[in-house]
């Protein structure tokens, strides 16, 4: 996969699911180690804990991406069908929405209908569910990128915290976790605005901001359990 020959739309699809997928594996798999670090001293519990979380969240996201974006799917070849046995029952009807579409954008109405009559030599099908609907005909989102992505990253971003507690003293997990979760989520922010060429500061504090509410908000419930 080459992803800077891919469209725009396909891009936002690998972001998207990756952001998801990577802050799922990051708060999940800190949420579920602090709150079992509040909880217990056992650090074997809380491995086999974290563990099984950061995969049973990968494997969660990257099915869900897979199903999600397959319905997606089905519903723009639906749309897609729709259309062409409109094209081919009724053209005026659609020659007329595509001079209206042009219309309502300031074309004086001559020259949106004339647009109109061009787009319906050529290519009409495609001009019609782009402008109506905004697909691209052929070109619809992939759920195996969905899930591919989805997958990795969640896994990229749940090894944080486990390693801070596979590879810190007892004295520092706590902290330890914490700083690692907080390093995982500004690299997710900062990596999905630098793929989506957005602004990096805002992606990067919603992301830590959020995982410090999580963060504390799990902790504090662990400690209830003791």
């Amino acid at each position: 996969m080459d992803y800077k020959k891919l469209a725009l739309s396909e891009k936002l699809n690998i972001i998207r699911a990756g952001v998801l997928g990577a802050n799922d594996g990051i708060i999940g798999g800190a949420g579920v180690i602090l709150g079992m670090t509040g909880a217990t001293t056992n650090n074997a519990v809380v491995f086999v804990a974290g563990i099984a979380e950061m995969l049973a969240v990968a494997f969660s996201m990257a099915s869900g991406e897979f199903v999600s974006v397959s319905s997606q799917k089905d519903t723009e070849k639906a749309v897609v069908a729709k259309a062409e046995t409109l094209l081919a029952t009724q053209p005026s009807t659609v020659h007329d929405e595509i001079a209206i579409h042009y219309e309502k954008r300031g074309a004086d109405p001559r020259l949106a209908a004339r647009v109109a009559d061009d787009l319906m030599k050529k290519d009409a099908l495609v001009h019609y569910v782009q402008i109506k609907y905004g697909i691209v005909v052929g070109k619809y989102l992939s759920p195996a990128h969905a899930l591919i992505a989805s997958f990795i990253a969640s896994i990229s971003g749940g090894i944080w915290p486990l390693l801070s507690v596979i590879l810190l003293p007892e004295s520092l997990k706590v902290i330890g976790t914490i700083l690692a979760t907080l390093w995982a989520l500004f690299l997710t922010g900062w990596l999905s605005a630098w793929a989506g060429r957005a602004p990096r500061m805002p992606a990067i504090l919603r992301n830590i901001v959020t995982g410090v509410l999580t963060m504390a908000f799990t902790y504090w419930l662990g400690t209830l359990l003791q």
